[in-house]
């Protein structure tokens, strides 16, 4: 028989053992393994928009998920070593921003579930069977900026009718640089322009970039992680050397660039997360079809036209979504 100090004793000894069995009776935090190609500093208002998409589906970075960033910072090639390292922390799902983070990603596994940010047709990438039916392990959002060719060239006329040659910046490090120069010289020569490549992959290579382009009335400059991470540079070159230049997302813009015309990235970025969120709550990357933008917004910045001594068309200004004043 166990007296009454006995049993307290074993009483006290049992409950001081409940709080470690509840704590590993509860599931593991998930992790997210997020991939990129840019930079950390200038994807923060994309990272914070993805932090908003997760916490619409109840995830809170600390709280209840973890997440392991990579940033490649332009270096591309170091892309494979860090999705291995996210495979092998066993990550719940990979965030793969940028199509160079994608197709790394995809070809890294074929197991864990990956959501992307790409800017190009993600079937025609290999990346998804088809955008309403993606099949496999992975899904997620287009911003169609590689099909914007055509329009963005049309406005750069609008913008410099007097133009006959268009300078187009590219990074030569880019996976997609030769497709995407392929088809920005074919759409110009449907309109009667002709396109002199210029190459940069870092800062000096963008500042020696514009001793080419200054030659051309007008310029367009493409998609790239490390480009956009140098926008506040480019800008800047731009505007110093009065040369018309029409970027792809809006952040040229804000940063001092003349115009651009391109998806919403802020808004994009946050359904990227919110299809994070939605395969950590378990939902197939199969069954979530392929969100592709559908909103593209023009943003003129006057303080800019008004310091290269150019004078925006009243029919351009009035069909802006922004004017920066």
């Amino acid at each position: 028989m166990i007296g009454r100090r006995e049993f307290i004793t074993l009483l006290g000894g049992a409950a001081a053992a409940w709080p470690l069995g509840a704590r590993a009776q509860q599931p593991a935090m998930p992790v997210i393994g997020f991939l990129g190609g840019g930079t950390p500093g200038a994807y923060q208002p994309f990272v914070s928009a993805y932090h908003a998409g997760l916490k619409e589906t109840g995830y809170v970075e600390g709280h209840n998920v973890a997440i392991e960033y990579r940033w490649a910072q332009g270096e591309y090639a170091l892309l494979p070593k860090m999705a291995d390292d996210l495979i092998r922390a066993r990550v719940s799902v990979i965030a793969a921003a940028g199509t160079p983070a994608a197709l790394v990603a995809k070809a890294a596994t074929t197991s864990i579930p990956i959501v992307f940010v790409v800017v190009d047709d993600p079937a025609k990438l290999g990346l998804v069977a088809s955008l309403s039916r993606p099949g496999g392990n992975a899904t997620g959002m287009n911003f169609v900026m590689a099909e914007l060719e055509s329009k963005q060239l049309g406005l750069l006329h609008e913008l410099a009718p007097a133009a006959t040659r268009v300078g187009l910046l590219v990074n030569p490090n880019y996976p997609l640089t030769e497709p995407v120069t392929r088809d920005v010289i074919a759409a110009a020569s449907a309109i009667g322009f002709a396109i002199d490549v210029v190459q940069a992959s870092n800062s000096r290579e963008i500042e020696a970039a514009f001793a080419t382009l200054v030659r051309n009335k007008a310029d367009l400059v493409g998609p790239d992680a490390l480009l956009l991470s140098r926008r506040l540079q480019i800008a800047t070159l731009a505007t110093r050397h009065a040369i018309p230049t029409l970027y792809n997302v809006r952040e040229y813009a804000e940063a001092g660039g003349l115009m651009s015309y391109g998806t919403n990235q802020t808004e994009a970025y946050r359904q990227f997360g919110l299809y994070t969120g939605k395969i950590l709550k378990g939902i197939k990357p199969a069954d979530l079809p392929v969100i592709q933008s559908t909103k593209f917004e023009l943003v003129i910045n006057l303080p800019t036209a008004r310091a290269i001594g150019l004078e925006i068309p009243a029919t351009l200004l009035a069909r802006a979504d922004e004017v920066i004043e």
